[in-house]
């Protein structure tokens, strides 16, 4: 299982293209993966007979683990050597692990949906500790995953007949895992399984209300300026680059500003510790033609114009529609911007995109009467109105911050430069 981005650590079989016996080729596509929310394919390294496929259709696969073997035409490859146990990088395997890849995919997953890596089941294995009881240990890693040192504290813990405590939740007060209500469904009820990119969100979403206090601000903006100019530009740059300007760019290129001037507002929580984010990665929540969604990060933001932003905001936008996307674009996000006016909502309360701190909501832009200050008083007159939401994470982000960096959004699209030319 190769490493297909940053941070991803393992990888679902959607689907095998070649089977046992069969011959494949160096660079041919073997199988179709899926990550998070990017299918790909990956190429076999080398040529030779596919002699065995380890895991199954629909198997989570840590990186780095042996998937299939395939014979290049020396030794006999009927008998292959058992590859080693995947260690996650936190993880030192105990000489009595056993290989991942012998252990049915069923057993690294308890009842719960809970995912145990292979060197936590031998832990467990060896201490005689059920998968019942591993799913009320907390964990403190990435979604509550369970490490090394979780289970190890557990036992301590366990032999001194009190409850384990990780060093993540002692941070944070873990939420408590509320039941679900019992629904039934009627006659005439139409009853759908959510897809997998579904399920990812449903999970991703509560896991996010769960871990971080949010609160929204809102502020209207003025945005006749920035209407007018991309409506005497428009026309000329999609005769020139091909390409499209929508007002997703300009939103995007004033909050990588903003983002620079607030560090807290780019960063992360990890405990009691606040990690400000070095780079300015904004992502971009795309609805795609199933009514997913997905979130195309764009890279480094603050160093680059707006003519740069706006390529890449179309070669994303448009690579995210056709399920073309490679999973590092979607990978290292540090703030995310949604944008409701696609459906001429006039705001929203998003949730926050996790580990990040904050999101932005863009609402439609509407004509209405607007008050203008003027030298010779105040007048009514007709104005582009935009109005954007902020939702913040409350444990670093406080109410004066978030209306602070919806102020500077404010003054930064006010005041956009007309005479721009891209």
């Amino acid at each position: 299982m190769p490493k297909l981005g940053e941070s991803i650590i393992e990888a679902t079989i959607v689907r095998w293209l070649k089977k046992a016996g069969e011959t494949i080729t160096e660079d041919e596509p073997i199988a179709d993966l899926s990550t998070d929310k990017v299918d790909s394919e990956i190429p076999s390294p080398v040529e030779g007979i596919i002699t065995q496929t380890l895991f199954n259709e629909g198997d989570v696969v840590p990186v780095g683990t042996v998937i299939a073997i395939i014979d290049m035409g020396g030794e006999s490859a009927a008998e292959p050597e058992k590859a080693p146990a995947t260690v996650l990088p936190d993880e030192v395997a105990p000489a009595s692990s056993k290989p991942a890849e012998t252990m049915p995919a069923a057993s690294s997953v308890s009842e719960s949906g809970r995912f145990y890596s292979p060197l936590v089941r031998s832990i467990a294995k060896q201490e005689n500790i059920s998968l019942s009881e591993l799913d009320k240990v907390t964990g403190s890693g990435k979604d509550g995953r369970l490490n090394k040192d979780d289970i190890l504290n557990y036992l301590k813990n366990r032999t001194a007949g009190s409850p384990a405590v990780s060093t993540a939740s002692q941070a944070t007060v873990s939420a408590q895992k509320i039941a679900a209500p019992a629904v039934t469904s009627s006659i005439g009820d139409v009853v759908l399984d959510m897809d997998r990119m579904r399920k990812l969100i449903a999970d991703h979403m509560v896991m996010s209300k769960q871990v971080s206090p949010h609160v929204t601000s809102f502020i209207e903006v003025d945005v006749t300026n920035i209407v007018r100019w991309r409506d005497k530009v428009k026309d000329s740059f999609l005769k020139r680059e091909g390409q499209k300007v929508t007002f997703t760019p300009i939103f995007l290129e004033a909050v990588s500003k903003a983002l620079r001037e607030f560090p807290n507002v780019n960063a992360s929580v990890d405990g009691y510790k606040i990690i400000q984010r070095k780079n300015v990665n904004i992502g971009m929540a795309t609805a795609l033609p199933d009514g997913n969604l997905i979130v195309p990060v764009i890279k480094n933001a603050d160093q680059k114009n707006l003519l740069g932003i706006v390529k890449d905001v179309n070669d994303l936008a448009d690579r995210a529609r056709k399920n073309k996307l490679n999973p590092d674009d979607i990978q290292g996000g540090t703030f995310t911007i949604t944008n409701f006016g696609s459906f001429d909502s006039l705001t929203g309360t998003p949730i926050i995109n996790q580990p990040q701190v904050a999101i932005l909501g863009i609402g439609t832009i509407k004509k209405r009467p607007w008050v203008l200050e003027t030298s010779d008083g105040d007048v009514i007159a007709i104005r582009h109105i935009c109005m954007l939401s902020l939702a913040y994470d409350h444990r670093i982000v406080d109410g004066a911050l978030g209306g602070q960096f919806l102020k500077r959004m404010q003054q930064l699209l006010e005041g956009f430069d007309v005479s721009l030319l891209i």
